[in-house]
C-alpha cells in the first residue's frame, strides 16, 4: 500500500494559508465598507494669521496689517568695523613648533586657544612669550595675524 504524499504538516500548512487568505478578503471587504472618503469640504484646511492650521475659515471682519516692503531687510548686515585697538589682543604663546612653522596662542581676554603660522609673525617666537597680535577667520577657525612680541 502506498502512502499518501500528503502530511500533517503539509495539510497545517495548507490549512493556515487558506485561513490567511479568507481573513485578508474580510479586512479588505471591512476596509471598504467602512470607507470614510472625505468630501472636498472635510478636507480643507485653513492657516491662521500665526500659521496655525484650523478647520474653521479666517474670520472676514479682520484685516490685515499693512507691511510695508523698505521696512523688511533682505540682507546680511555688515560688521561695523572695530576700533583698531578693539583688535589688538595680548596673549602667551603655548606651543610653537619652528621646524613645522606653527603654534598656538593663548588669548589673555577669553582664554581661547588660537592657532598661528609663521608666516604671519612679525617678530621670531617661542614657547611662553608674552604677544600681541590680531584675529582673522581662517578656513579652519580663527588664526592670529601680526604677531609681535609685547615691549
Amino acid at each position: 500500500m502506498a502512502r499518501s504524499q500528503e502530511t500533517f504538516n503539509k495539510k497545517e500548512i495548507r490549512n493556515k494559508k487558506e485561513k490567511k487568505r479568507k481573513l485578508k478578503v474580510e479586512k479588505k471587504a471591512a476596509r471598504k465598507e467602512s470607507d470614510k472618503s472625505g468630501d472636498l469640504e472635510d478636507m480643507i484646511a485653513y492657516v491662521d494669521e500665526f500659521g496655525n492650521i484650523s478647520e474653521t475659515p479666517p474670520d472676514p471682519s479682520f484685516q490685515d496689517q499693512e507691511v510695508v516692503a523698505e521696512s523688511i531687510s533682505i540682507s546680511v548686515p555688515k560688521d561695523e568695523a572695530a576700533e583698531p585697538e578693539d583688535l589688538i589682543r595680548n596673549g602667551i604663546v603655548t606651543f610653537f613648533n619652528e621646524s613645522k612653522g606653527y603654534g598656538f596662542i593663548r588669548d589673555m581676554a577669553n582664554q581661547n586657544s588660537i592657532f598661528v603660522h609663521i608666516n604671519n609673525t612679525i617678530d621670531p617666537i617661542k614657547d611662553n612669550n608674552a604677544v600681541t597680535f590680531e584675529i582673522e577667520m581662517g578656513p579652519k577657525g580663527p588664526t592670529a595675524t601680526k604677531v609681535k612680541l609685547k615691549v
